[in-house]
């Protein structure tokens, strides 16, 4: 019996992988995500496969659920929203199933930044201006950010920064990061990115807290913030340069 981890990706039930589909295809038991997933998502099982929604569950019953499965030699498709490597919360069960010798295997997912990228139409890194994102989050209820890991830090190396689980926290957003981006900075905030009803909010770290009083975001948004956003003035790469020689490309002769 096996444990399948799948990242459902950001929302869109067609974003999950072939690899994903094809477990949740496979597995006669699903525990999934109820809260935050597209139900659309769980079309992909076979009649008969036992659901399970987790989001009223502690993790004490999950891995309840997970016992019951190994005892009876079932697989389980466990869906998770997103990508598996980033605040899924899958560490501590697999802690868990090491405990009790059980194997499992872990399907990345499309991770929400890629979406809410994607949907603003941007590349996130651009040349000479941004080179690094940085995927983060401010301290909640859930867990605490370690000491080092502040927004100031990274605001000050200048990358793009993608701010997850912190739309309530947008006004502590905009006051660390105005002296260090400056107030003309872009920023843009993805509700939902993927979902039928996403919704995309851009401006500055000196308007968006007025332009999101007007219209609130409550939750499931990502903040962006960098001079990459609206950066339409930069240098190309060389990457495509008609003279740039790269492994595979065979101009010898130019």
């Amino acid at each position: 019996m096996t444990v399948h981890f799948i990242g459902a990706g950001p929302g869109a039930a067609d974003l999950i992988t072939v690899r994903g589909a094809r477990l949740l295809g496979s597995c006669p038991v699903c525990l999934y995500a109820g809260s935050i997933l597209a139900p659309e998502l769980l079309d992909h099982c076979t009649p008969g496969t036992k659901l399970i929604d987790t989001a009223p569950m502690s993790l004490d019953e999950i891995e309840a659920a997970y016992l019951a499965a190994h005892q009876a030699g079932h697989d389980v498709a466990r869906l998770h929203s997103g990508d598996l490597s980033v605040w899924s919360a899958v560490a501590e069960q697999i802690r868990r199933l090491q405990r009790h010798g059980i194997s499992y295997t872990l399907t990345p997912g499309v991770p929400s930044f890629a979406a809410a990228a994607a949907s603003l139409g941007r590349e996130l890194t651009i040349p000479e201006i941004a080179q690094s994102l940085v995927l983060t989050r401010v301290s909640g209820r859930a867990s605490k950010m370690p000491p080092g890991e502040t927004l100031a830090g990274f605001g000050r190396t200048g990358a793009t920064l993608a701010i997850h689980l912190a739309i309530h926290s947008l006004d502590r957003v905009v006051v660390e990061l105005t002296p260090l981006y400056g107030a003309d900075c872009p920023v843009a905030i993805v509700f939902r990115a993927s979902w039928p009803d996403e919704r995309i909010v851009t401006g500055t770290l000196a308007t968006i807290e007025a332009q999101l009083k007007a219209d609130p975001i409550e939750r499931t948004a990502i903040i962006f913030v960098g001079h990459s956003l609206a950066a339409t003035d930069f240098t190309e790469s060389s990457l495509y340069d008609a003279y740039y020689q790269r492994r595979f490309r065979g101009r010898d002769g130019l």
